[in-house]
């Protein structure tokens, strides 16, 4: 792992860890760390505070990409070996899927994104081996993601061979659920435009309940999640032909 996902993964944690405890568990000075809390300032990941590193607020979007962020990172990096070099892919908003965007951004070559996540754009915009084409629509401040039926004017000009997105719950019967409706509805136009839909998510959504139904087992091809999700749970999608990946 590299020092500044381990340095996530301290404070996610803990939530408030000093610069000098960092240092000494890292093995390195407290220059390397100052420089690496930076970056990841710089990013969004942490706040610092004099002499500490501590988690976001809560309501801040980057607090979502960091929680169980070392499991949503090996989420990414294994749904990263499905993308080829040259392809154009839909990826939607959710945090796992802003890491998958990352991970094609460092490892692949010539990939072209759509995406309705003007965060996702934002935080892969330093890297210039890939494209992105943001989809346009109402912007919703919090989630910072384009909604509403703007986004299907654009997405018809595109048919691709996957679309990735993230789920914020799951019914055991059968339907993975969202928190927000304009979202749930904007994956649904998204998913129009794609052969495959795959779903990138940690094994914590699937024992929570989303307010809106976002797609029925039937609509998915794929799911990547981690080996902590409930094997009554991953024996069921397997038996609806769900192609499971676990990390």
């Amino acid at each position: 792992m590299a020092r500044e996902d381990e340095i996530i993964a301290i404070v996610n944690q803990r939530k408030k860890v000093e610069v000098n405890e960092l240092a000494e568990l890292l093995n390195v000075s407290k220059v390397t760390i100052r420089k690496d809390l930076d970056r990841l300032e710089e990013r969004g990941m942490i706040h610092r505070q004099h002499g500490f590193a501590e988690i976001n607020n809560q309501d801040d979007l980057n607090y979502r990409l960091a929680t169980n962020y070392e499991l949503k990172k090996k989420i990414a990096m294994r749904a990263r070996d499905i993308v080829n070099d040259g392809e154009t892919i839909i990826i939607e908003s959710g945090s796992t899927c802003v890491l998958l965007a990352e991970e094609i951004a460092m490892h692949c070559k010539d990939v072209t994104i759509i995406t309705n996540s003007c965060f996702l754009a934002a935080y892969v915009r330093k890297y210039d081996n890939i494209e992105i084409i943001l989809l346009g629509g109402e912007y919703q401040k919090d989630s910072q993601v384009n909604v509403g039926p703007l986004i299907k004017t654009v997405v018809d000009h595109f048919y691709v061979d996957k679309l990735f997105v993230g789920i914020d719950g799951y019914n055991p019967k059968g339907v993975f659920t969202g928190s927000d409706l304009a979202r749930a509805d904007a994956s649904k136009l998204m998913a129009q435009s794609a052969n495959k839909v795959i779903i990138l998510t940690d094994s914590s959504k699937f024992i929570q309940r989303g307010l809106v139904t976002e797609f029925n087992v039937s609509e998915i091809d794929t799911i990547f999640t981690d080996t902590g999700i409930d094997l009554q749970i991953s024996r069921q999608l397997e038996k609806y032909g769900l192609n499971l990946i676990t990390v």
